[in-house]
């Protein structure tokens, strides 16, 4: 790291219609380096870092943010733009979103050289070509004129990662770019741009709210809340030694082991044996292709348990989950509570519902909109409470909304007047309020920031012990799974690769891909159990 400063912000302020999202931030980035910016979901760090490029031309800047002695806040847009991609490039959190539909993977590469570079259609293809190859694309020939919704979400990262490298760039800046991306995966982008940012000798300003990133990627890391800068400084430092109460509390948020607990001895609540799913297209006029989704997959879960399922994207984590609740056509054994669910006729599959509840992974699309959170709650009692009046069911849906932390006044709101965390206990409380003794949670915490992820974790636990509930856990995030399940298995293509006991599991791991997911994802080697 050189200790020549090639970006310099002093008393940064970001304003829409009078109001600060971003207020009096200040730092600095030298050549070489890489600071991360971190926070919560609202603190501001987007904002800030889109202001060092002008992204957002309805926003009003004061303060100073200099690059090579030019003052960017008050450099004409013309100029400004000769410098965005050039000398500064940024990768956005979401490829999907930030690249263009409508135009092949290499168009879009090219176009950054040919308006920056002066390149030809051929010697920008040719580049294009080379990059795509640099960033580890397979075949980058074929992907070249690939679209964007035709690459996975790793291969969509590192074509925006090619496109941002274009034009050799002094400064990139990597806003959350592997939020959406699978452990392994996350891992392969850090590991891209660490080489990269060698090999290009460029700074690296990263956005993230994970923790466990800033520790093993950067260098210097700045803490940002409510659109001010709380505290900065060397990443080893800061959390060894946090000074601002706010760092203390997102250091302290990071799931901690779950205590070890003696096995269960109670017989298992569900017990699923070879549960197969196979998805079935027309491949022809006469002919149809098969696809296993669910291999073979076998657990049980017991009273008061939590089973953790974990895999990457793709694995049939979820498929699994569904199939157990019967909303996917499978073969197999699955036995709840003594009755075959796979034979249950229509009725009494109706009966399972109430016992069987899941919470998935988005609330906000899962939560209606046009209904106020007591109808969302109360839903399922109206359908399987019939005895109960309007007032008993709203005293229910009350006593239940308290349980999650929340108030009576949420009845009469609708979803999108809550944050993240919130919605999420709203989607708990829907399935609670029916008492089912079997929880199915698919990646429940996955978009929620790490101190609000743990109340969500804390609640869990707490419900788990006062009901005797039992979890199945779906995540692809290790360290929530160590921090929540009893017992884990890892599903790989749709099969199982390993089992057992969590503790067991995460510290001897007897698969070669246990080990590649566990190094991914909390930075750590276990060995082998011999």
């Amino acid at each position: 790291m050189s200790d020549t400063v090639l970006l310099q912000v002093e008393n940064l302020a970001v304003r829409y219609d009078g109001q600060a999202v971003v207020d009096g931030v200040t730092f600095d980035i030298r050549a070489g380096e890489k600071l991360a910016l971190v926070g919560e979901s609202g603190s501001g760090k987007t904002q800030a870092a889109s202001a060092l490029l002008r992204l957002h031309p309805e926003a009003t800047l004061s303060g100073s943010v200099r690059w090579a002695g030019r003052e960017l806040t008050t450099l004409p847009e013309r100029d400004i733009a000769r410098l965005r991609g050039h000398d500064i490039a940024m990768i956005f959190q979401e490829p999907m979103t930030a690249l263009n539909p409508l135009y092949p993977i290499g168009n879009q590469i090219a176009e950054s050289l040919t308006v920056h570079r002066g390149l030809s259609g051929r010697q920008a293809r040719a580049e294009a070509l080379a990059l795509l190859g640099r960033v580890r694309i397979p075949e980058p020939e074929k992907k070249l004129g690939r679209y964007p919704f035709e690459l996975s979400g790793g291969q969509r990262q590192r074509a925006m990662i090619a496109m941002a490298l274009a034009c050799r760039p002094q400064l990139l800046i990597a806003d959350e770019p592997t939020t959406a991306l699978d452990v392994t995966v996350q891992a392969q982008i850090l590991s891209l741009l660490d080489e990269l940012q060698r090999e290009f000798g460029m700074a690296i300003l990263f956005i993230t709210h994970d923790l466990n990133l800033v520790q093993r990627f950067a260098d210097r890391v700045a803490v940002m809340r409510h659109g001010a800068l709380v505290e900065s400084g060397p990443v080893a430092d800061v959390f060894a030694r946090p000074r601002h109460e706010y760092t203390r509390t997102l250091l302290a948020s990071r799931p901690e082991p779950l205590a070890p607990q003696a096995p269960s001895t109670e017989p298992p609540l569900l017990d699923a044996e070879a549960v197969r799913v196979v998805f079935s297209r027309q491949a022809g006029w006469f002919r149809r292709e098969e696809t296993v989704a669910v291999d073979g997959v076998s657990c049980c879960i017991a009273p008061g348990r939590t089973l953790g399922l974990v895999g990457e994207s793709g694995s049939g984590k979820t498929t699994f989950g569904l199939a157990l609740l019967r909303l996917l056509p499978a073969t197999g054994r699955v036995v709840f509570a003594g009755q075959s669910v796979l034979a249950l006729a229509p009725r009494a599959l109706r009966s399972l519902r109430r016992d069987v509840q899941m919470v998935f992974q988005d609330p906000y699309s899962s939560l209606s909109p046009r209904l106020t959170v007591g109808e969302i709650v109360g839903e399922g009692l109206a359908l399987h409470r019939t005895d109960l009046s309007a007032s008993a069911r709203r005293a229910r849906v009350v006593e239940i909304l308290r349980e999650v932390g929340l108030d009576e006044k949420a009845c009469d709101r609708y979803p999108h007047a809550f944050s993240g965390g919130q919605r999420q206990r709203i989607a708990i409380a829907r399935a609670l309020v029916l008492e089912p003794r079997l929880l199915l949670l698919d990646e429940p915490t996955s978009a929620l920031d790490v101190s609000i992820q743990r109340q969500v974790l804390e609640l869990l636990k707490r419900l788990q012990q006062k009901y005797g509930l039992a979890y199945l856990f779906i995540s692809h995030d290790l360290a929530v799974i160590r921090a929540i399940a009893h017992d884990v298995v890892v599903l790989r293509n749709g099969r199982v690769v390993e089992a057992g006991p969590t503790r067991e599991v995460f510290d001897a791991p007897q698969a070669s891909y246990t080990r590649e997911l566990l190094q991914a994802a909390l930075g750590v080697a276990p060995a082998p159990a011999c």
